[in-house]
């Protein structure tokens, strides 16, 4: 156990925090839950910098790594759609997690025809990344309806546009793989 690996299971340990956050009846609890998704948010970037910075990737970190992103992204997004209650907000929100579940699968098929490096992150997933986190962050933290939020759901809809753009980019590299197991 190194601390990159420690840093993306506290990622997990936030999410838990995140959900009794959200539902919490006070004024500050949805503060305080866009707080602890920003210190999540920022352990996603920090534990892979580490473990390239210190040279201790494990496969352990390797597997839980985007497994910890990938929940932690569903379960904010998922609180967002009942929090919003409206297609704007629900149709990109849903559109990340079926990409995340597409993308997660195809890797691991890949994976298997020892074909992963075809579907690594790419600088798209990247920018996707940091404006979902960013949007999502903010959505937790300012009502609906205030300029901030809007402000965050015309970010989301860019997120979820790199999302649809980076899978199509990454089913386009596993095609010759995909379609010659057919």
């Amino acid at each position: 156990m190194n601390i990159p690996n420690i840093l993306t299971l506290a990622r997990i340990a936030f999410i838990p925090l995140l959900v009794v956050l959200f539902y919490l009846p006070y004024s500050w609890s949805m503060p305080l839950a866009a707080t602890f998704f920003a210190m999540a948010s920022v352990t996603d970037w920090l534990d892979g910098y580490l473990a390239r910075r210190w040279n201790q990737s494990t496969p352990f970190g390797a597997f839980l790594d985007p497994v910890a992103d990938k929940l932690m992204v569903a379960v904010a997004l998922a609180l967002l759609i009942e929090r919003y209650e409206v297609l704007w907000l629900t149709l990109p929100a849903l559109v990340i997690i079926g990409r995340e579940i597409v993308i997660s699968a195809l890797r691991e098929w890949m994976a298997e025809m020892g074909k992963r490096g075809q579907v690594a992150v790419s600088w798209i997933g990247k920018v996707k990344t940091t404006l979902q986190m960013v949007s999502i962050l903010l959505l937790l933290g300012f009502a609906p309806g205030s300029s901030i939020a809007l402000l965050a759901v015309a970010t989301l809809y860019v997120a979820a546009a790199l999302t649809l753009w980076s899978m199509f980019l990454y089913l386009r590299a596993a095609w010759p793989h995909l379609s010659s197991s057919m």
